[in-house]
């Protein structure tokens, strides 16, 4: 079969081919079945990371590139080179039209990044299956951008140009909290009435469809699709909300200024903690008129180490590692209620904390707009609470338990059923897949 299912996530993704067996995953790195949507461009041609790959023919830049947890491992490990996480966040923002620069002078343009990633995704998919891929389901949010259609129609119109430009001719889009219910469908017995919460690092997505073991023989599910709605609020607003919270404190954020001439301080300009707490934007912080620009803002700080330490993150681009400690930090506290956050490479003996009843705080406005944008969607099925049987739950975010339980809470008489967190939606298209090709 010439066909495939890709769920190309904010954080993770993952592939589905045609087997005899019918659609199964495929490992995109050793034996996982799902790779972080990362990419490392290495600069340093002599000292290359693990895993590194030659840049296609006729490639631009022609650097050799890493791919995953080894692209992120190699970022860790200080290897020479520049990493982009979190691409699919650029869609539908003016990013996806601009250029970043990845070392050795070379640009490339946002929309490429994305290009590249899906490239080794589905060349790992053709070994895999043994053919050529020209047929593609691709998943997609509820909406790549809240409020705005015509820039959701861009950012859809912007995935669809690279999946053409990696080789797919024949591209169809399925919304990933529905895949995620054709998933569950294969577990159930009788008739239901499911929300599905697909939880991710971009969106956070919903949808009440109706699903069963005599409706998942039709091809056509329009009618059995009862709503859907979804928010741009997710994982990686949870990790700037942490970083805010426990590690650009440290930096300066919430900071104030010298007193000049007897005046109130002023407080320490922000945009660069929100920049350095944000995924897809830490790259831009790194820019030489940014770096010019915040390096002369000393006098703008009441306590100079707080503008050292700012100085030394940029200089020594620690924003990836740093933002991973809060995400890492927004984990352990879900599970052990207290989370420590090593900061010594920033500077040596530096620690942060984050407390359960910190973590909730900081992330109350966000969760309390995810509950409410899953209320909505069962009305915009005109339905009742009540009326759900089951609360199934996918995405990497449904690990947060100050999340699920609250959404639990929102639907009592619910079953809340756990899929797999990072692979339900793959599954879900890859069955979507097989029933448009295959008829």
């Amino acid at each position: 079969m010439t066909y495939c299912a890709i769920d190309f996530g904010t954080s993770n993704s993952a592939v589905a081919i045609s087997t005899a067996a019918g659609m199964k995953l495929v490992p995109l790195e050793g034996a996982h079945l799902t790779m972080p949507t990362a990419v490392f461009y290495c600069t340093d041609r002599d000292d290359l990371p693990p895993g590194a790959e030659p840049a296609p023919a006729q490639t631009e830049p022609p650097l050799p590139r890493v791919f995953g947890r080894a692209a992120v491992q190699a970022y860790m490990d200080g290897y020479g080179g520049r990493l982009m996480r979190s691409m699919k966040s650029i869609l539908g923002s003016p990013l996806v039209e601009q250029t970043t620069e990845v070392g050795e002078g070379y640009g490339v343009p946002y929309l490429d990044i994305i290009t590249t990633y899906l490239r080794h995704v589905r060349e790992h998919a053709q070994v895999a299956s043994g053919q050529a891929l020209t047929q593609v389901v691709l998943g997609r949010p509820v909406y790549f951008v809240d409020e705005d259609p015509e820039r959701d129609a861009q950012a859809e119109a912007s995935l669809r140009a690279a999946a053409q430009a990696v080789g797919f001719e024949s591209i169809h889009f399925q919304f990933e909290p529905i895949a995620a219910a054709f998933d569950y469908e294969q577990q159930v017995q009788q008739e239901q009435r499911v929300l599905v919460a697909d939880i991710g690092g971009g969106t956070s997505d919903f949808s009440v469809v109706r699903v069963g073991p005599e409706r998942m023989k039709r091809l056509d599910r329009r009618d059995d699709i009862l709503s859907h709605h979804g928010i741009h609020i997710a994982g990686t607003d949870f990790d700037r909300h942490v970083s805010l919270n426990s590690v650009m404190p440290v930096l300066g954020y919430g900071a104030f200024g010298p007193s000049v001439g007897g005046a109130e301080p002023r407080p320490v300009p922000s945009r660069v903690y929100f920049d350095l707490s944000t995924w897809h934007l830490i790259n831009t912080v790194y820019q030489p008129a940014r770096v010019a620009e915040l390096k002369s803002m000393a006098g703008f700080y009441g306590n100079p180490v707080h503008h050292t330490r700012l100085m030394r993150v940029i200089h020594d681009r620690l924003g990836h590692n740093l933002i991973s400690r809060a995400e890492q930090a927004k984990i352990d506290v879900a599970t052990t209620g207290l989370a420590t956050l090593d900061l010594g490479l920033v500077e040596r003996g530096l620690n942060a904390s984050l407390k359960h009843d910190e973590a909730a705080k900081a992330l109350e406005a966000d969760l309390h707009r995810i509950v409410d944008s899953a209320r909505e969607t069962v009305q915009r099925a005109g339905l009742k609470p009540q009326d759900i049987d089951a609360l199934y739950f996918t995405g990497g975010s449904t690990g947060l338990g100050l999340l699920t339980d609250q959404l639990e809470a929102a639907f009592p008489e619910a079953k809340a059923v756990r899929g797999d967190r990072l692979a339900s939606v793959a599954t879900g298209l890859g069955l979507h897949a097989q029933r448009l090709f295959q008829g």
